[in-house]
Protein backbone atom coordinates (compact mmCIF):
# COMPACT_ATOMS: atom_id res chain seq x y z
CA UNK A 1 0.00 0.00 0.00
CA UNK A 2 2.67 2.14 0.96
CA UNK A 3 4.56 1.83 -2.31
CA UNK A 4 0.98 2.28 -4.31
CA UNK A 5 0.77 5.52 -2.51
CA UNK A 6 4.10 6.92 -3.04
CA UNK A 7 3.81 6.18 -6.93
CA UNK A 8 0.65 7.81 -6.90
CA UNK A 9 2.33 10.74 -5.26
CA UNK A 10 5.00 10.58 -7.47
CA UNK A 11 3.30 10.41 -10.67
CA UNK A 12 0.49 13.37 -9.58
CA UNK A 13 3.95 15.06 -8.95
CA UNK A 14 5.30 14.83 -12.33
CA UNK A 15 2.00 15.66 -13.92
CA UNK A 16 1.60 18.61 -11.85
CA UNK A 17 5.74 20.04 -12.59
CA UNK A 18 4.95 19.17 -16.73
CA UNK A 19 2.47 21.34 -16.61
CA UNK A 20 4.00 23.80 -14.85
CA UNK A 21 6.56 23.88 -17.27
CA UNK A 22 3.87 24.20 -20.17
CA UNK A 23 1.64 26.86 -18.73
CA UNK A 24 5.07 29.31 -18.29
CA UNK A 25 6.82 28.66 -21.39
CA UNK A 26 8.90 31.56 -21.19
CA UNK A 27 10.72 31.09 -18.13
CA UNK A 28 11.83 27.75 -19.36
CA UNK A 29 12.25 28.53 -23.20
CA UNK A 30 15.61 30.01 -23.70
CA UNK A 31 14.13 31.91 -26.63
CA UNK A 32 10.79 33.66 -28.37
CA UNK A 33 9.48 30.87 -30.40
CA UNK A 34 8.89 32.67 -33.47
CA UNK A 35 13.02 34.29 -33.17
CA UNK A 36 14.41 32.85 -36.19
CA UNK A 37 18.70 32.20 -36.09
CA UNK A 38 18.12 32.07 -40.43
CA UNK A 39 22.35 31.36 -39.86
CA UNK A 40 22.01 28.04 -38.09
CA UNK A 41 19.01 25.44 -39.54
CA UNK A 42 19.02 22.37 -38.76
CA UNK A 43 21.62 22.95 -35.89
CA UNK A 44 22.30 19.43 -33.98
CA UNK A 45 21.24 19.74 -30.24
CA UNK A 46 24.01 22.06 -28.71
CA UNK A 47 26.58 19.98 -26.60
CA UNK A 48 27.35 21.03 -22.99
CA UNK A 49 31.19 20.93 -21.94
CA UNK A 50 32.96 21.00 -18.88
CA UNK A 51 36.32 20.35 -20.29
CA UNK A 52 37.85 22.61 -22.99
CA UNK A 53 40.25 21.83 -26.31
CA UNK A 54 43.25 22.08 -23.83
CA UNK A 55 41.90 19.81 -21.27
CA UNK A 56 41.21 22.33 -18.44
CA UNK A 57 38.34 21.55 -16.01
CA UNK A 58 35.81 24.38 -15.93
CA UNK A 59 33.54 24.13 -12.58
CA UNK A 60 30.82 26.17 -14.69
CA UNK A 61 29.47 24.11 -17.76
CA UNK A 62 30.14 26.24 -21.28
CA UNK A 63 29.46 25.78 -24.79
CA UNK A 64 31.42 26.62 -28.31
CA UNK A 65 29.83 28.50 -30.47
CA UNK A 66 29.00 27.26 -34.11
CA UNK A 67 30.35 28.23 -36.86
CA UNK A 68 29.53 27.29 -40.69
CA UNK A 69 31.40 23.84 -41.92
CA UNK A 70 32.43 23.09 -45.65
CA UNK A 71 30.75 19.41 -45.63
CA UNK A 72 27.11 21.32 -46.28
CA UNK A 73 24.95 23.78 -45.38
CA UNK A 74 23.29 22.34 -42.40
CA UNK A 75 26.19 20.86 -40.67
CA UNK A 76 28.09 23.15 -38.11
CA UNK A 77 31.43 22.80 -36.15
CA UNK A 78 32.29 23.95 -32.65
CA UNK A 79 34.90 26.64 -32.31
CA UNK A 80 37.36 25.26 -29.92
CA UNK A 81 38.81 28.94 -29.41
CA UNK A 82 36.17 30.22 -27.54
CA UNK A 83 34.42 28.86 -24.53
CA UNK A 84 30.85 30.62 -23.44
CA UNK A 85 29.34 29.59 -19.83
CA UNK A 86 26.13 29.34 -19.43
CA UNK A 87 24.26 31.16 -16.79
CA UNK A 88 20.72 30.78 -14.84
CA UNK A 89 18.39 33.49 -14.27
CA UNK A 90 19.38 35.41 -17.94
CA UNK A 91 18.22 38.32 -18.92
CA UNK A 92 16.40 37.36 -22.46
CA UNK A 93 13.38 37.68 -24.87
CA UNK A 94 10.46 39.28 -23.23
CA UNK A 95 7.72 37.18 -22.92
CA UNK A 96 3.75 37.62 -21.30
CA UNK A 97 2.87 36.03 -17.63
CA UNK A 98 -0.78 34.94 -17.66
CA UNK A 99 -1.16 37.60 -20.38
CA UNK A 100 -0.77 40.23 -17.28
CA UNK A 101 2.55 41.60 -16.98
CA UNK A 102 5.66 41.63 -19.41
CA UNK A 103 9.29 39.54 -17.82
CA UNK A 104 12.14 38.84 -19.37
CA UNK A 105 13.80 36.81 -16.84
CA UNK A 106 15.21 33.14 -18.05
CA UNK A 107 15.72 30.21 -16.38
CA UNK A 108 18.84 29.51 -18.50
CA UNK A 109 20.81 31.44 -20.77
CA UNK A 110 24.73 31.33 -22.90
CA UNK A 111 27.13 34.12 -23.48
CA UNK A 112 27.57 35.54 -26.66
CA UNK A 113 28.33 34.56 -29.03
CA UNK A 114 26.82 31.27 -28.72
CA UNK A 115 23.54 30.15 -29.48
CA UNK A 116 22.33 27.64 -26.60
CA UNK A 117 20.18 25.04 -29.10
CA UNK A 118 19.16 22.29 -26.40
CA UNK A 119 16.90 20.69 -28.48
CA UNK A 120 18.47 21.88 -31.89
CA UNK A 121 16.39 23.95 -34.10
CA UNK A 122 14.21 23.73 -37.36
CA UNK A 123 14.40 24.97 -41.01
CA UNK A 124 14.33 28.50 -40.47
CA UNK A 125 16.81 28.16 -37.14
CA UNK A 126 14.14 28.73 -34.14
CA UNK A 127 15.14 26.78 -31.26
CA UNK A 128 13.18 23.52 -30.91
CA UNK A 129 13.03 23.04 -27.39
CA UNK A 130 11.22 27.25 -26.90
CA UNK A 131 8.77 26.19 -29.48
CA UNK A 132 8.23 22.57 -27.85
CA UNK A 133 7.37 24.70 -24.87
CA UNK A 134 5.10 27.11 -26.27
CA UNK A 135 3.29 24.68 -28.49
CA UNK A 136 2.84 22.10 -25.53
CA UNK A 137 1.16 25.37 -23.86
CA UNK A 138 -1.14 25.61 -26.92
CA UNK A 139 -1.80 22.16 -27.31
CA UNK A 140 -2.31 21.54 -23.28
CA UNK A 141 -4.81 24.53 -23.06
CA UNK A 142 -6.60 23.19 -26.02
CA UNK A 143 -7.05 19.62 -25.24
CA UNK A 144 -7.81 20.90 -21.28
CA UNK A 145 -10.63 23.29 -22.30
CA UNK A 146 -12.09 20.73 -24.69
CA UNK A 147 -12.26 18.21 -21.69
CA UNK A 148 -14.07 21.02 -19.55
CA UNK A 149 -16.51 21.39 -22.62
CA UNK A 150 -17.21 17.75 -22.95
CA UNK A 151 -17.70 17.28 -19.23
CA UNK A 152 -19.64 20.29 -18.57
CA UNK A 153 -21.67 18.89 -21.91
CA UNK A 154 -21.89 14.93 -20.41
CA UNK A 155 -22.32 16.05 -17.10
CA UNK A 156 -25.43 17.96 -17.78
CA UNK A 157 -27.16 15.64 -19.97
CA UNK A 158 -26.20 12.88 -17.94
CA UNK A 159 -27.96 14.40 -14.97
CA UNK A 160 -30.74 15.22 -16.67
CA UNK A 161 -31.23 12.14 -18.60
CA UNK A 162 -30.90 9.44 -15.50
CA UNK A 163 -32.50 12.08 -13.16
CA UNK A 164 -35.78 12.24 -15.24
CA UNK A 165 -35.36 9.14 -17.19
CA UNK A 166 -38.33 8.47 -19.83
CA UNK A 167 -38.29 10.22 -23.50
CA UNK A 168 -35.62 12.62 -22.73
CA UNK A 169 -33.37 9.78 -21.26
CA UNK A 170 -34.40 7.73 -24.16
CA UNK A 171 -33.01 10.31 -26.61
CA UNK A 172 -30.07 11.92 -25.21
CA UNK A 173 -28.93 8.02 -24.95
CA UNK A 174 -29.46 6.98 -28.82
CA UNK A 175 -28.19 10.24 -30.21
CA UNK A 176 -24.68 9.55 -27.69
CA UNK A 177 -24.69 5.90 -29.17
CA UNK A 178 -24.92 7.49 -32.67
CA UNK A 179 -21.21 9.83 -31.46
CA UNK A 180 -19.90 6.90 -29.22
CA UNK A 181 -20.60 4.82 -32.91
CA UNK A 182 -19.15 7.24 -35.54
CA UNK A 183 -15.17 7.24 -35.40
CA UNK A 184 -14.39 10.65 -33.52
CA UNK A 185 -11.25 11.88 -36.02
CA UNK A 186 -13.54 11.25 -39.30
CA UNK A 187 -16.02 12.87 -37.44
CA UNK A 188 -13.67 16.10 -36.57
CA UNK A 189 -12.54 15.94 -40.26
CA UNK A 190 -16.38 16.43 -41.17
CA UNK A 191 -16.89 19.51 -38.79
CA UNK A 192 -13.86 20.46 -39.18
CA UNK A 193 -14.29 21.00 -42.94
CA UNK A 194 -17.47 22.92 -42.59
CA UNK A 195 -15.36 25.86 -41.03
CA UNK A 196 -13.81 28.11 -43.14
CA UNK A 197 -10.16 27.81 -43.86
CA UNK A 198 -8.84 31.46 -43.71
CA UNK A 199 -9.38 32.34 -40.25
CA UNK A 200 -7.44 33.86 -37.65
CA UNK A 201 -5.26 31.74 -35.60
CA UNK A 202 -6.99 32.65 -32.21
CA UNK A 203 -10.57 32.30 -33.88
CA UNK A 204 -8.86 28.86 -35.34
CA UNK A 205 -8.13 27.44 -31.84
CA UNK A 206 -11.47 28.27 -30.43
CA UNK A 207 -13.13 26.99 -33.04
CA UNK A 208 -11.33 23.75 -32.92
CA UNK A 209 -11.31 23.30 -28.79
CA UNK A 210 -15.46 23.77 -29.59
CA UNK A 211 -15.13 20.92 -31.85
CA UNK A 212 -13.54 19.07 -30.05
CA UNK A 213 -15.03 19.10 -26.99
CA UNK A 214 -18.87 19.25 -28.43
CA UNK A 215 -17.80 15.70 -30.27
CA UNK A 216 -16.22 13.92 -26.94
CA UNK A 217 -19.64 14.65 -24.38
CA UNK A 218 -21.51 11.15 -25.47
CA UNK A 219 -18.82 8.95 -22.04
CA UNK A 220 -19.12 11.09 -19.79
CA UNK A 221 -22.93 11.53 -20.14
CA UNK A 222 -23.35 7.99 -19.95
CA UNK A 223 -20.85 7.58 -16.84
CA UNK A 224 -22.99 10.15 -15.21
CA UNK A 225 -26.37 8.56 -16.19
CA UNK A 226 -25.50 5.42 -14.43
CA UNK A 227 -24.02 7.23 -11.55
CA UNK A 228 -27.63 9.47 -11.02
CA UNK A 229 -29.54 6.11 -11.48
CA UNK A 230 -27.73 4.92 -8.46
CA UNK A 231 -27.37 7.34 -6.34
CA UNK A 232 -31.64 8.44 -7.04
CA UNK A 233 -32.27 6.08 -5.25
CA UNK A 234 -30.32 5.87 -2.47
CA UNK A 235 -32.14 6.07 1.13
CA UNK A 236 -30.69 9.71 1.95
CA UNK A 237 -31.47 11.26 -1.70
CA UNK A 238 -35.24 9.76 -1.07
CA UNK A 239 -35.34 10.71 2.51
CA UNK A 240 -34.62 14.94 1.56
CA UNK A 241 -37.32 14.27 -1.40
CA UNK A 242 -39.99 12.78 0.64
CA UNK A 243 -39.20 16.40 2.92
CA UNK A 244 -39.87 18.57 -0.14
CA UNK A 245 -36.77 19.03 -1.63
CA UNK A 246 -36.87 20.46 -4.83
CA UNK A 247 -34.80 18.90 -7.84
CA UNK A 248 -32.52 21.15 -8.23
CA UNK A 249 -31.42 20.97 -4.41
CA UNK A 250 -31.55 16.85 -5.10
CA UNK A 251 -29.18 17.55 -8.03
CA UNK A 252 -27.39 20.00 -6.85
CA UNK A 253 -26.42 18.99 -3.05
CA UNK A 254 -26.95 15.32 -3.06
CA UNK A 255 -26.47 13.48 -6.56
CA UNK A 256 -24.03 15.58 -8.42
CA UNK A 257 -21.11 15.32 -5.43
CA UNK A 258 -21.68 11.26 -6.28
CA UNK A 259 -20.11 11.79 -10.00
CA UNK A 260 -17.33 13.77 -8.59
CA UNK A 261 -14.74 11.09 -8.09
CA UNK A 262 -15.84 9.28 -11.99
CA UNK A 263 -15.34 12.90 -13.63
CA UNK A 264 -11.98 13.75 -12.32
CA UNK A 265 -10.49 10.32 -13.56
CA UNK A 266 -12.94 10.52 -16.74
CA UNK A 267 -11.06 14.17 -17.13
CA UNK A 268 -7.77 12.32 -16.50
CA UNK A 269 -8.24 10.56 -19.76
CA UNK A 270 -10.03 12.71 -22.02
CA UNK A 271 -7.30 15.16 -21.73
CA UNK A 272 -4.58 13.48 -23.63
CA UNK A 273 -7.66 12.09 -25.85
CA UNK A 274 -8.48 15.58 -26.79
CA UNK A 275 -4.72 16.71 -26.70
CA UNK A 276 -3.89 14.16 -29.95
CA UNK A 277 -7.13 15.12 -31.66
CA UNK A 278 -5.75 18.54 -31.39
CA UNK A 279 -2.20 17.72 -32.25
CA UNK A 280 -3.68 15.31 -35.50
CA UNK A 281 -5.83 18.56 -36.61
CA UNK A 282 -3.06 21.11 -36.26
CA UNK A 283 -0.54 18.02 -38.05
CA UNK A 284 -2.95 17.91 -41.15
CA UNK A 285 -2.84 21.63 -41.28
CA UNK A 286 -6.22 21.92 -39.96
CA UNK A 287 -5.79 23.43 -37.03
CA UNK A 288 -3.19 26.04 -35.17
CA UNK A 289 -0.99 26.96 -37.80
CA UNK A 290 2.09 28.42 -38.17
CA UNK A 291 4.17 30.90 -36.68
CA UNK A 292 2.18 30.08 -33.60
CA UNK A 293 3.42 27.19 -32.74
CA UNK A 294 1.60 23.46 -30.98
CA UNK A 295 3.11 20.16 -30.98
CA UNK A 296 0.87 18.75 -33.75
CA UNK A 297 2.56 21.48 -36.58
CA UNK A 298 5.95 20.63 -34.69
CA UNK A 299 5.40 16.97 -36.25
CA UNK A 300 4.18 18.36 -39.32
CA UNK A 301 7.52 19.01 -40.50
CA UNK A 302 8.08 15.71 -40.32
CA UNK A 303 6.55 15.07 -43.75
CA UNK A 304 9.07 15.71 -45.70
CA UNK A 305 11.06 13.02 -46.12
CA UNK A 306 14.51 14.89 -45.76
CA UNK A 307 13.79 16.00 -42.26
CA UNK A 308 12.25 12.46 -41.83
CA UNK A 309 15.51 10.61 -42.45
CA UNK A 310 18.14 13.19 -41.59
CA UNK A 311 16.99 15.44 -38.24
CA UNK A 312 16.06 13.07 -35.56
CA UNK A 313 15.35 15.62 -32.70
CA UNK A 314 12.66 17.02 -34.75
CA UNK A 315 11.05 13.58 -33.56
CA UNK A 316 10.97 15.34 -29.75
CA UNK A 317 7.82 16.75 -29.84
CA UNK A 318 6.61 12.93 -30.51
CA UNK A 319 8.32 12.04 -27.37
CA UNK A 320 7.09 14.40 -25.12
CA UNK A 321 4.07 13.93 -26.30
CA UNK A 322 4.37 10.54 -25.26
CA UNK A 323 5.44 11.09 -22.00
CA UNK A 324 2.57 12.99 -21.18
CA UNK A 325 0.06 10.52 -22.17
CA UNK A 326 2.18 8.35 -19.74
CA UNK A 327 1.89 10.53 -17.05
CA UNK A 328 -1.78 10.92 -17.49
CA UNK A 329 -2.77 7.55 -17.85
CA UNK A 330 -1.17 6.65 -14.54
CA UNK A 331 -2.53 9.53 -12.93
CA UNK A 332 -5.90 8.36 -14.23
CA UNK A 333 -5.49 4.83 -12.36
CA UNK A 334 -4.05 6.28 -9.51
CA UNK A 335 -7.31 8.27 -9.09
CA UNK A 336 -9.56 5.50 -10.02
CA UNK A 337 -7.64 3.38 -7.26
CA UNK A 338 -8.16 6.06 -4.88
CA UNK A 339 -11.76 6.29 -5.87
CA UNK A 340 -12.33 2.69 -5.55
CA UNK A 341 -10.91 3.09 -1.53
CA UNK A 342 -13.01 5.57 -0.71
CA UNK A 343 -15.91 4.03 -1.80
CA UNK A 344 -15.10 0.53 -0.38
Amino acid sequence: MTMNANWRTFTLLALLGMHLILFFPGFFAPYDFAQQHRDFPFARPTRIHFVDATGKLHLRPFVHPLVPSDEASDSYAEDLRQTCSLRLFVSGAPYQVLGLWTMKLHLVGVDPPAQLFLFGTDSFGRDELSRMLYGGRISLIAGMLAAVAALGVGTLLGLLSGFYGGGLDAGVMRVAELFLALPWLYLLFAVRAILPLNIKTTDAFLLLVAVVGLVGWARPARLVRGIVLSAKEKNFVLAAKAMGATDTHLLRRHILPETYGVLLTTAALLVPQFILAEVTLSFLGLGVGEPIPSWGNLLAELQQYSVLTSYWWMYLPAVALVLLFLLYHSASSALQQKTTEVRT
